[in-house]
């Protein structure tokens, strides 16, 4: 099971570019990008830059699990299930 994000879809309107919104979550730009591609994965750090950037987002509104089928390119997604209020 992979966590993936619904962050690039997110930062349009709200952020210029993905540099800035690096820059909003504390993480490198190279890392952004990364992500995007699916050539890094989540950690802290990216989820608790993502709740900086988007605090006004439910944790299960930025996040949620995959499990990759090994058939064909689809995958099922199950929602982060959680109960977690974000609070600032």
């Amino acid at each position: 099971m992979l966590i993936k994000t619904r962050i690039f879809e997110l930062y349009n309107g709200r952020y210029s570019s993905l540099s800035e919104l690096a820059q909003i979550m504390g993480i490198s730009v190279s890392q952004i990008y990364r992500v995007r591609e699916g050539k890094r994965h989540i950690n802290q750090k990216f989820i608790i830059g993502a709740i900086k950037a988007f605090p006004e987002y439910r944790l299960d509104d930025l996040f949620y699990f995959t499990d990759e089928l090994t058939t064909g390119n689809s995958c099922q997604q199950s929602p982060v299930l959680t109960s977690t209020k974000i609070s600032q």
